[in-house]
C-alpha cells in the first residue's frame, strides 16, 4: 500500500475482512492472444449494459488491446480490497467523492496530465476534481467523464396549467409553495425513509449558502459547521414542512411514484431519480430548475459533481494503451450514448443533446456555474444521511450543528492530521 493513506482504506476494510468477504483479484485477466490487456473495474453496475457495448465495440475495432470492463454491484469495496493487496486494475471508473481523495492522498492513482484528452474536459470539473485533494497534489489524476445535476424536479405540465413560475430565490421559492398550497397540492414529496435521499435537498441548500470549501476551512481550524451551516439548517426545515406531515414515512420508490402520479408538483432530487419516475408514468412531462435557496437570483449555483470518471492506477503497466482505451469512451458517440443510457451531463466540451428534464439547467451547465455536492467532502463513517433524518424527526437545529461538528472532528482525525502536517512543511493548504 502505497502512502500515508493506507490507513483510510484499511480502516475502510475492517468490516469487510472481519466478515469473511475475501475477493480475488482478476488483474491481468483476458486472452492470452498477445494483445495487451488492459482492465477497467467501474462501480456504476446500473450502467453495465452500456459498458458491455462499449467492450464489444472496442474490442472488435482494434487488434493489439483486449478489453475487459467489469461493472460489479460491490465494485467500491471490491477496489478497496484490491488495493489493500496492491491488485491494480489497470483502469477505474469512480465518482468524485471522498473515496477519490483518499486515493489521491494513498499514490494509487497515477497522473494523467500527460493525458492529450484532457484539453477536452471542462474547466469546471477539473476544478472540481482538483478541489476533492485532500491536501494539493502535483498532476492530474482523474479524467471526468459524466456529472450529474441535483435540484428541484417540477411537473411541468402542472405548472403550466396553473400558471406558476419557476422561482429564482428563496422568497419566491416559499411563495410558490405557498401558490401551491392555496390550489390543495402537496408542493414537495420526500422519501427520507431511505436515509440517502435526505441528502439531495440537503446538498442543493449548502451549496449555495456555505462556502464551497467549507469542509476545507474546518479542517484547517478556519471554520466550524456551527456557524457555516445555520442558514442551511435553517431553510432545510423550511422546505420540508411543505412536504408530507411524516415525510420519514416514505422511502425513495414512494416519492418517485408519488410525485410520477401528480401527488406533488415538485421534488427534490438529481436527475438520477427520472427513469424511475418515467417507469411509473412514461408520459410524464419533467423538467428542473435549480435550488434557489440563496435570497438574491444571482446567488444561485447548480449542484453537480462528477457522477464518472476514469482514473489510471499508478501500477499499469501500459499506460499508452490505457490512453488509447480513454481515447475511445471520450469519442462524442459514446459519451452521447451514456447520456442517453443515464440522464447524464457531459464532462467533455462538445455539443451533446441533453435529456429534456436538465432543460431548466443548461444555462448553468453552459456557463460552468456548477458547485460540488458538499456530502463528497463527507467520510461515510459519520453517516451524515442518517444525521439529516434525526434532525428531520427533532428539528433541533442547535443539536444538529453541534453534533457535525463533534462527529466531524471524531471521523475526520486522520485528515485533520494530514492537513496540519502538510501546512507544517508547506504552509497553507489552500
Amino acid at each position: 500500500m502505497r502512502g500515508k493513506s493506507a490507513r483510510y482504506l484499511s480502516a475502510a476494510l475492517v468490516v469487510v475482512m472481519t466478515g469473511g468477504l475475501m475477493l480475488s483479484g482478476c488483474s491481468g485477466s483476458g486472452e492470452s492472444s498477445g494483445k495487451t490487456e488492459i482492465e477497467i473495474l467501474q462501480y456504476k453496475p446500473e450502467a453495465a449494459t452500456y459498458f458491455d457495448q462499449v467492450e464489444e465495440q472496442f474490442n472488435a475495432t482494434h487488434d493489439d488491446i483486449h478489453l475487459t470492463i467489469d461493472s460489479p454491484n460491490d465494485a467500491s469495496t471490491i477496489m478497496r480490497t484490491r488495493f489493500i493487496r496492491e491488485d491494480y486494475p489497470d483502469i477505474i471508473g469512480i465518482g468524485g467523492d471522498i473515496n477519490y481523495s483518499y486515493y489521491v492522498d494513498a499514490e494509487i492513482l497515477a497522473d494523467v496530465s500527460d493525458y492529450a484528452g484532457m484539453a477536452d474536459i471542462k474547466d469546471s470539473y477539473i476544478d472540481i476534481a482538483e478541489a476533492l485533494e485532500i491536501v494539493p497534489a502535483d498532476g492530474t489524476y482523474i479524467v471526468p467523464y459524466v456529472a450529474n445535476a441535483a435540484g428541484i424536479l417540477y411537473n411541468r405540465d402542472m405548472f403550466e396549467e396553473h400558471g406558476w413560475e419557476i422561482p429564482t430565490n428563496w422568497g419566491e421559492l416559499m411563495s410558490l409553495c405557498e401558490e401551491i398550497k392555496a390550489e390543495g397540492i402537496l408542493p414537495f414529496y420526500f422519501g427520507f425513509r431511505d436515509t440517502w435521499t435526505c441528502l439531495a435537498p440537503w446538498n442543493g441548500i449548502a451549496v449555495d449558502l456555505a462556502p464551497s470549501d467549507l469542509c476545507k476551512q474546518v479542517n484547517r481550524g478556519e471554520a466550524n459547521f456551527t456557524e457555516g451551516y445555520a442558514e442551511a439548517a435553517e431553510k432545510y426545515l423550511e422546505l420540508i414542512s411543505y412536504g408530507p406531515e411524516d415525510p420519514i414515512a416514505y422511502g425513495y420508490n414512494d416519492a418517485c411514484t408519488a410525485f410520477a402520479r401528480g401527488e406533488s408538483a415538485m421534488y427534490p432530487i438529481g436527475s438520477y431519480a427520472v427513469p424511475q419516475i418515467l417507469s411509473v408514468n412514461p408520459e410524464m412531462n419533467i423538467d428542473s430548475f435549480v435550488m434557489p435557496a440563496s435570497d438574491s437570483s444571482d446567488g444561485n449555483t447548480l449542484n453537480s459533481g462528477i457522477d464518472l470518471g476514469f482514473a489510471v492506477t499508478a501500477d499499469c503497466p501500459n499506460k499508452e494503451a490505457a490512453y488509447e482505451v480513454l481515447d475511445f469512451l471520450l469519442e462524442d458517440e459514446n459519451i452521447q450514448a451514456y447520456i442517453d443510457d443515464q440522464n447524464a451531463v457531459p464532462c467533455k466540451e462538445g455539443d451533446f443533446e441533453l435529456a429534456p428534464m436538465l432543460d431548466g439547467m443548461t444555462e448553468y451547465i453552459e456557463s460552468g456555474n456548477m458547485t460540488d455536492y458538499q456530502d463528497h467532502y463527507y467520510p461515510s463513517e459519520m453517516a451524515v444521511d442518517a444525521q439529516l433524518q434525526t434532525f428531520v424527526i427533532n428539528k433541533d437545529v442547535d443539536a444538529f450543528l453541534a453534533k457535525f461538528d463533534k462527529d466531524w472532528l471524531r471521523y475526520n482525525r486522520d485528515i485533520i492530521r494530514t492537513v496540519e502536517e502538510y501546512e507544517e512543511e508547506h504552509g497553507s493548504a489552500q
